[in-house]
């Protein structure tokens, strides 16, 4: 009996050991596969664009060098998915030139992109595109899976080396019908499980559109360009096309979903309605990068052009839309027609590409009214080239005036005030004034007061409406030639430059003669005029006394020797007061669309405080440039000096050694220009 027991106990300890032990497999097994596997962040190219990839929302790991501007961006924050999502990442500040990873979400097109300056990459606008992308800190979310792998639209992708983990993405299958009619696969709603796909198509009728019953349900299709992929939105159907837009489609009962007549099934960011029609999936054109400008074309709405003319003037300005490649990247067009008063048809930014602008240009309608010129260039300077209606800054700016016969204002002080704003004139006369007509013109010879220069390149007389299109490439060469636009803003025409010269006894003549040449050499390298830049001194002991101001000369010769004929004065050195001087009686008659610089130049220690005087020029924006000689004390220098000082002081052992800071200064000048806003 004890035997039978202890053989009983052996056996349940047994049995509770071969428990414990498969209970302690099993919890080793389950930890097994509760360990999550490492994430391992894919690597993508510079090249690739988001709208490659399929993923909606993803991590990828950039390399380095996407700053390139080859690698094209498009929009700012929110980007089109035609854009290189490194490009992108750079832009965004979420991304360096040395690479990283990156969070990308998909998200809806948008109506328009705008171009930005950001990080070192320039993007550029787009009117719309089917698709946006947004970029953010490439971190896990808690809970959201991100995939190790990413899927491409086609294999032929600007994918990572053999060693990154990428695979091809299989474009759907486009199913053709038995019948001569193509088909082509499409998305729809369905409200009941969709059924397999078969290689013939369901039937299909053309509808009645003057009956419309429960069981047929109206389809709007759009045929999708090779390699295009229709999103999915689990839903599926089977449509047939004849190649007719006009033709609307039925579907008979049995198919799949309930149908709305006149819905339209479009990817993200296409218009409802839109006719059957192929999309290419990249830019059409981003423009000719060779003719970047901003142009206004200010066309003739008067009674006087009649009907017929008005017409002819349309087509004039479609063919030199057509010729000029207008695009982002290249020159954007906006039209303002004159009559009694000036309307804006449409601005920069409101056509991107010849083919819609020159649709647009088909539905103007005349104005009517007088020709008043002046007035419509007062209105291109005050509002046309504006950030808002999509000026670029860099861009040069260009005004073309078609005129029939003359002008019925005056267009002389418009002009002016049009050419120191940095637009380029050109005037476009046809039919001028006969000999017995000429008495009737308000402005004699209006054209020459207009144009940027009186050159004959920016004017084009045509004797005739129906001779006109014989000035389309002469025009749209001469608008091209960006070397030539002389009235566009540069550092070396958009400034008043106020010497403020030293004449103290420690100077000495011979010296002081020295600093002069200095000061010309300065002013040669400038384009003088009364609309370009300006020159004017002011010579300082402890007294001040204006050599000459800013409207004094309008020529360089006359501006060369008005310096030479400076007399030395000698004296003690109050450097504060005569930088209070200068901004009272110089730079107090300064354009406002002129940039302000003054020129300091001193031997010694200024015998007042230059502290207050200095912050006062700095305030009213005048660009303070100190330069110093032998004795001249560094720190003062500085205080005069707008910052970074760096840039702005400087300093030589001899008057002698001046000359050879004359380069440096140029060059400081216009990196600070070319750094800021223009036009």
């Amino acid at each position: 009996m004890g035997i039978a027991v202890l053989a009983m106990k052996a056996s349940v300890i047994e049995m509770f050991l071969v428990l414990l032990l498969i209970g302690t497999s099993g919890t080793k097994e389950v930890t097994k596969k509760s360990k999550k596997p490492k994430f391992s962040v894919p690597q993508i190219n510079c090249d690739v664009k988001a709208g490659k990839i399929i993923n909606p929302e993803f991590i990828a790991k950039c390399p380095a060098g996407c700053q390139d501007p080859k690698y094209h961006v498009y929009g700012t924050d929110i980007y089109a998915s035609y854009s290189s999502v490194c490009g992108a990442a750079v832009h965004s500040w979420y991304g360096d030139n040395s690479g990283g990873k990156i969070l990308v979400r998909k998200v809806a097109g948008q109506s328009g992109y705008k171009g930005s300056y950001s990080n070192g990459i320039r993007s550029l606008s787009l009117p719309r595109w089917r698709e946006s992308f947004i970029i953010s800190e490439g971190k896990q979310k808690r809970g959201v899976t991100y995939p190790s792998t990413l899927e491409y639209s086609s294999p032929k992708s600007s994918v990572a080396k053999a060693d990154e983990t990428t695979k091809p993405y299989q474009k759907p299958t486009v199913l053709l019908s038995t019948t001569p009619l193509p088909t082509t696969t499409i998305r729809v709603p369905a409200t009941t499980p969709a059924e397999p796909l078969s290689t013939t198509a369901k039937p299909w009728i053309p509808l009645d559109t003057t009956t419309t019953t429960s069981s047929t349900s109206t389809i709007t299709a759009r045929l999708q360009p090779a390699g295009h992929r229709i999103r999915d939105t689990g839903f599926r159907s089977t449509a047939a096309y004849t190649g007719n837009p006009s033709v609307t489609w039925a579907h008979t009962a049995g198919e799949t979903g309930s149908w709305k007549p006149g819905m339209v099934l479009l990817d993200a960011g296409s218009r409802p309605n839109e006719e059957f029609k192929t999309r290419p999936s990249e830019p059409a054109s981003k423009g000719d990068p060779n003719c970047k400008v901003d142009l206004s074309f200010l066309i003739d709405g008067s009674w006087s052009i009649g009907k017929r003319r008005f017409r002819i003037q349309k087509q004039f300005l479609k063919d030199v839309s057509q010729a000029l490649d207008i695009g982002p990247a290249g020159p954007l067009l906006g039209i303002v027609q004159y009559g009694d008063n000036p309307s804006m048809e449409f601005n920069l930014k409101t056509h991107s590409d010849s083919r819609d602008l020159k649709a647009a240009i088909e539905k103007i309608s005349q104005k009517g009214g007088l020709s008043n010129v002046g007035r419509a260039l007062s209105f291109v300077t005050k509002n046309f080239f504006s950030n808002a209606n999509g000026n670029r800054g860099g861009a040069p700016n260009v005004a073309i005036v078609m005129v029939d016969g003359w002008p019925t204002d005056k267009v002389e002080e418009a002009s002016r005030l049009a050419r120191e704003s940095g637009i380029n004139i050109f005037f476009i006369t046809i039919e001028g004034a006969v000999e017995n007509e000429k008495q009737n013109v308000i402005e004699p010879n209006f054209v020459n007061k207009a144009v940027c220069r009186q050159n004959g390149f920016y004017s084009l007389n045509v004797l005739s409406w129906f001779s006109l299109h014989k000035i389309v490439q002469p025009l749209v060469k001469r608008v091209c030639d960006t070397n030539r636009l002389a009235c566009s803003k540069t550092c070396l025409n958009s400034a008043d430059i106020g010497f403020v010269i030293d004449g103290s006894s420690s100077v000495g003549t011979g010296n002081f003669r020295t600093l002069l040449q200095f000061v010309a050499n300065l002013s040669k390298e400038f384009e003088i005029s009364d609309t370009d830049t300006r020159i004017g001194a002011v010579q300082y002991t402890y007294e001040q006394r204006l050599e000459f101001g800013f409207n004094k000369y309008s020529t360089k010769l006359d501006v060369l020797n008005a310096i030479k004929r400076v007399n030395y004065w000698s004296g003690g050195t109050s450097t504060g007061a005569a930088i209070h001087y200068a901004l009272e009686h110089l730079f107090k008659n300064s354009k406002p669309n002129k940039r302000k610089l003054m020129i300091l130049i001193t031997d010694g220690r200024s015998y007042d405080d230059v502290r207050v005087p200095a912050m006062a020029a700095h305030q009213n924006g005048v660009i303070t440039y100190s330069i110093g000689i032998a004795w001249a004390a560094q720190d003062e220098l500085e205080v005069i000096a707008t910052h970074p000082t760096k840039d702005h002081s400087f300093f030589v052992d001899e008057f002698d050694d001046l000359y050879r800071s004359v380069p440096k200064i140029i060059q400081n000048i216009c990196t600070e220009f070319n750094s800021q806003p223009r036009n």
